[in-house]
């Protein structure tokens, strides 16, 4: 008896010992709002829209450190090999957030209920492709849609890009048409639109068509000359580059997490976006902005991609 009733006596003292029997830490998903450290890591990823894809973790690693220290959770950047890979990663939920296409953000905006779009460049509502020819083309720059181009050699972009696909084939289908191997002698997808630019420059295919940011910046760096890849005609403008938030975000890091976020994000400075993001900075987004890609992208059947 004597040990049983110390046994007892034990029991009852290790149940008025506090936070004894059960675990402060917070879950995810519970809404506690527990330290940083009870959080799993905030994962996101990025289209890669070059197929250079050298630097990408540098610099949206330095984006996640500062975000890491804005929202007071870490914060990682994820790799993605290709436009396809980074929709698949936000619809399985290993990343929570991602800097998207708008043909790739309508897409995974379309597989996950609840996703919304939250942020774009300032740049972003009025994009624009460029079409561009091999100065030995013979083709010049216009204000309409370049009809010469028929019967030439062509190249998109990523199979999945708005500015180097989707949009460039529409323009194609609507003021050309015919759909793009009907109308071109060769039709080929480079994988990005560093490749369009340098493949055009090169000689390698007559036309190409890709997004404006990417063409000036590598006629600024000196990769392409604008004399040999010339443009040839500037698209009508149209919505593009987005993040995308992911609705399990307010469910594991509390509710109010993904306005935190876009505010984050609206307020990061120029030189993490620029080098980033290729923009100058972040503003918000909605759904509204991209309502005309999702209906392309239905149309053209590119939503199940």
């Amino acid at each position: 008896m004597p040990r049983l009733q110390a046994l007892i006596l034990g029991l009852a003292a290790l149940a008025l010992v506090p936070g004894c029997g059960k675990d402060d830490a917070t879950t995810p998903g519970s809404g506690g709002g527990g330290s940083p450290a009870t959080k799993p890591a905030l994962v996101f990823s990025a289209i890669p829209s070059t197929t250079d894809q050298t630097g990408y973790e540098a610099r949206f690693g330095k984006v996640a450190e500062w975000l890491s220290e804005r929202l007071g959770v870490t914060v990682k950047y994820q790799h993605s090999a290709d436009y396809a890979q980074s929709v698949a990663a936000f619809v399985s939920g290993d990343v929570l957030f991602a800097w998207f296409g708008g043909l790739t953000g309508v897409q995974a905006r379309h597989r996950v209920e609840g996703a919304h779009a939250i942020a774009q460049g300032k740049e972003d509502p009025n994009f624009y492709s460029y079409f561009i020819a091999h100065k030995d083309t013979g083709l010049e720059r216009s204000d309409e849609f370049p009809k010469g181009i028929e019967g030439k050699t062509f190249t998109f972009g990523s199979r999945d890009s708005t500015s180097g696909r989707l949009m460039p084939e529409h323009f194609i289908r609507t003021l050309g048409g015919k759909a793009p191997d009907e109308y071109f002698a060769s039709v080929a997808f480079s994988g990005g639109h560093n490749t369009t630019a340098l493949q055009v420059n090169e000689g390698v295919v007559e036309v190409g068509a890709l997004s404006y940011t990417q063409y000036d910046k590598m006629v600024a760096s000196g990769e392409i000359d604008k004399d040999v890849a010339r443009i040839i005609w500037k698209t009508p403008v149209y919505a593009d580059y987005n993040i995308t938030a992911h609705p399990d975000l307010d469910k594991v890091y509390g509710a109010g997490f993904t306005t935190k976020l876009q505010k984050a994000l609206v307020d990061m400075p120029t030189e993490l976006v620029k080098p980033a993001f290729n923009r100058e900075t972040l503003i918000e987004a909605k759904d509204a902005d991209f309502a005309a890609i999702a209906e392309l992208a239905a149309q053209l059947g590119f939503l199940d991609n």
